[in-house]
């Protein structure tokens, strides 16, 4: 199988390569974000954390005080802040969901339901939230699987199933602008959400198990493990082209990771999550 390599984009600075790097993300506007601690958090009390952001004049850094989550989603405001949430929470834990300012400080925090598989705020900095199956079958506020909230905790749209079938699970989501893009198990439609009208669109997809997709006009890529399929968008339905491996941009293996997907973009974190690749189908 041929394989396609991802190029470089975003690189944590040496000096801080000893840290702990509790989350990383790539924002809406293309800057990488690394939320690091000085060591590995323990047990359930607070701690302090600083994020690095990384853009294309430099770094800054922000220090965060008093973070709560152990296993954290993590993501950037457009207007200098950071959103930081445990992704699994117990009914009663009302801080789940930590909103901070540009200077660190709490200002304020909700609860958004169990088991997060995916939180990225959108260019207006509302957050979209894509659950797991243990939420969406055990938590009221996970069970729709998909869902926008805003800034503050109020949900402003929630994902309707009666219209184009059920989520089980939201394997993966694309959030650019202000819509976002899904494929769920298990019927793993593409579901195309469009924020202003409120719409969902399901295009039928026979293509299973993709934990990440960019989206570019017509056209369409899903990562599935390490083999990247793309795909055309044709009269409602996605239509397989061609599959081939993913790789790191020297040719390794890409072993375990993370992964953004943003519009056309897929960014890719491998260990030990110092460095952000990218690809990019819109060239």
């Amino acid at each position: 199988m041929q394989s396609t390599p991802l190029v470089p984009y975003a690189r944590l600075p040496r000096a801080y390569h000893g840290h702990h790097v509790a989350g990383s993300t790539v924002d809406a506007f293309g800057r990488a974000h690394w939320l690091l601690s000085e060591r590995e958090p323990q047990g359930h009390e607070p701690y302090d954390a600083v994020v690095v952001t990384v853009d294309g004049t430099g770094h800054t850094t922000t220090d965060l005080s008093s973070v709560e989550s152990r296993f954290s989603k993590f993501d950037a405001l457009p207007d200098g802040g950071f959103v930081v949430a445990n992704s699994r929470s117990p009914r009663d834990e009302e801080r789940q969901v930590q909103v901070f300012d540009t200077l660190g400080r709490e200002s304020w925090n909700f609860r958004v339901g169990d088991a997060i598989e995916h939180l990225l705020v959108d260019e207006s900095g509302a957050l979209w939230v894509g659950y797991f199956d243990e939420g969406i079958f055990g938590d009221p506020l996970s069970a729709p699987g998909l869902r926008r909230w805003s800034v503050h905790g109020e949900a402003l749209w929630t994902y309707d199933w009666r219209a184009t079938g059920e989520i089980s699970d939201c394997y993966a989501l694309n959030v650019h602008g202000t819509d976002a893009w899904a494929c769920t198990y298990h019927l793993f439609a593409l579901l195309e959400v469009r924020s202003g009208p409120g719409t969902t669109v399901a295009h039928r997809n026979t293509i299973r198990g993709a934990t990440a997709l960019a989206v570019h006009g017509d056209r369409i890529a899903f990562l599935d493990h390490a083999r990247l399929i793309t795909a055309e968008l044709t009269g409602g339905e996605v239509q397989r082209l061609d599959a081939r491996g993913l790789t790191r941009p020297d040719g390794s293996p890409i072993g375990r990771r993370r992964v953004v997907s943003r519009g056309p973009r897929i960014y890719v974190q491998a260990e030990p999550r110092t460095e952000w690749a990218v690809l990019d189908i819109s060239g």
